[in-house]
């Protein structure tokens, strides 16, 4: 089968869950920049969205990379956190997955209107998955900023061409949305825990 530009994705996320279902760190970050050279293809529009998801990926590996053992398993990350008590730190790794998850549930929903949705502009494209995602968690300024970012997209016709090769683009495009958003609302999942466990811990403290 003829590779295209989400075959490294999808060959990636059959290697990112432990034989119990537990998301490795690794594979999962190795994922997520599998994607950053398809930013590329955005041009100046995605530059921002570019930036935070490799801030973030940076962050996460760089403690990774501190003791792979330990941290082998991504939610390691933010468990470490959680018993020195800086998890809610705006430079923590907690925060960073946060943020990273965010940032993919906007790809994953831009790939998939790209894929439904054939007849759709770009700019109807990425307004559609921004509103679905990112912009319920951004304020005023960011979400201006990000309205006006979108309105310099490619057209859709050149960007598709940009990253066509000789396999399915379209194919793979679904295939990579169908298998990594299930792995997104996993890692959701066990963040709002975390929060809850945050917050049933301050009326404890309170009381």
């Amino acid at each position: 089968m003829e590779e295209t530009v989400f075959t490294p994705a999808i060959e990636g996320m059959k290697h990112m869950k432990s034989d119990h279902g537990e998301i490795l760190t690794k594979p999962f970050l190795d994922a997520c920049k599998t994607l950053l050279p398809i930013l590329d293809k955005f041009g100046a529009s995605m530059a921002v969205v570019k930036s935070d998801i490799s801030g973030n990926i940076s962050r996460l590996d760089s403690k990774y990379n501190e003791n792979p053992t330990r941290f082998n398993y991504l939610y390691a990350l933010v468990q470490a956190e959680v018993e020195t008590n800086t998890a809610k730190n705006s430079s923590s790794c907690t925060n960073g997955l946060l943020w990273l998850t965010r940032a993919m549930d906007f790809l994953v929903e831009l790939f998939r209107n790209l894929y439904q949705h054939q007849d759709w502009s770009m700019q109807q494209a990425c307004n559609d998955s921004y509103s679905k995602t990112l912009k319920k968690w951004h304020g005023w300024i960011a979400s201006s900023s990000f309205t006006v970012a979108i309105k310099l997209v490619p057209d859709r016709k050149k960007f598709m061409d940009v990253i066509a090769s000789k396999g399915d683009t379209y194919v793979d495009m679904d295939k990579f949305c169908e298998s990594f958003s299930p792995v997104l609302v996993q890692i959701h999942k066990f963040l709002v825990k975390i929060i809850f466990m945050f917050f049933f811990s301050f009326i404890q403290t309170r009381k």
